[in-house]
């Protein structure tokens, strides 16, 4: 970011367009991948549905999970399993912000993304 206000740096990231909040949605990498890849993978990459990932910060800190679902608008990911129980005693997926999460196996059912780590791997 250009500012070194605050204010502008978060309205920058409220009023940013979608393919830049992707960005934005990144979670660090366990050291375990960050290895296998030979260092070759940047240390943050995007959450996508089907990651496995740790929750790093918060009242769940050291539960995993798998990522049910990415809001990109509002920066936050879904985990399952994770979940907190309303008044009414219902219980409902608790979002997280992405930067508290560490990506621990990434989903590798697209080819795309796979071909991607087996280049960067070599």
């Amino acid at each position: 970011m250009t500012s070194t206000q605050p204010r502008i740096q978060r309205k920058r990231a409220a009023h940013a367009p979608l393919h830049v909040k992707r960005i934005l949605t990144s979670s660090h990498l366990a050291e375990e991948v960050h290895a296998k890849a030979k260092g070759r993978l940047p240390r943050a990459l995007p959450v996508r549905k089907g990651d496995t990932v740790r929750v790093m910060r918060g009242g769940f800190r050291g539960r995993e999970g798998k990522v049910v679902s990415v809001d990109r608008v509002h920066g936050t990911v879904v985990v399952e399993g994770i979940t907190i129980e309303k008044v009414d005693e219902k219980k409902v997926p608790r979002p997280l912000h992405a930067s508290n999460l560490l990506i621990i196996r990434m989903d590798d059912t697209d080819a795309w993304r796979r071909r991607k780590f087996e280049e960067r791997a070599e």
